[in-house]
């Protein structure tokens, strides 16, 4: 199931003392263990701070049990988008005193390329881009049929929108969708 073995972490100190002495990793799989086992355990929160701090960024999670789940997290790349929930905790790490040279750096290529500026919403606060709105408001199709798209979805549209380095990208992007929700073809 997993490459390598995941690595339980008890405190966000164990987690931040294994980030400090493998500086050359290309990954490691997190492994959490749910309040109700009686394990000590970070959570993902923690995780994902600490891992900021040091130029790292969470990905794919999978349960293993009904007590354990695993998340792996690897060296944020220079092209990786940024939420706006991360952009806070890193302006939050780097007043703290807390955040490594590698956070700083990664930080600096999202600015360098555009990524701090063009950082998404979480699902609560993600709202469809003009942009898109616009396009699919004169086709008739299309329209009605944004009317009817779940959360999931709409996020999706949201997304991969708004996450789109170039704009001729976001402009083939906003098409796609538009046409995809006129002909009643699936988004997702």
């Amino acid at each position: 199931m997993l490459e390598t073995d995941p690595i339980p972490f008890a405190t966000p100190t164990d987690w931040h003392d294994w980030l400090a002495t493998h500086r050359d990793a290309i990954e490691v799989w997190v492994l959490y263990h749910k309040k109700a086992s009686g394990v000590a355990s970070i959570d993902w929160q923690q995780a994902v701070v600490e891992a900021l701090c040091w130029g790292w960024i969470d990905g794919v999670r999978k349960t293993l049990t009904d007590t354990q789940w695993v998340q792996r997290f690897t060296p944020r790349k220079p092209s990786s988008a940024w939420s706006q929930i991360n952009i806070a905790h890193a302006e939050r790490l780097i007043s703290e005193g807390r955040m490594q040279p590698a956070g700083l750096a990664a930080i600096a290529a999202a600015k360098a390329n555009g990524n701090w500026e063009r950082s998404y919403s979480g699902g609560k606060g993600a709202e469809l881009p003009q942009d898109f709105l616009g396009a699919a408001a004169v086709n008739p199709q299309a329209a009605e049929a944004l009317k009817t798209l779940d959360t999931k979805t709409r996020y999706a549209i949201y997304y991969r929108t708004t996450t789109a380095t170039r704009p001729e990208t976001r402009a083939k992007r906003i098409a796609d969708f538009v046409a995809k929700l006129s002909n009643g073809d699936p988004i997702l």
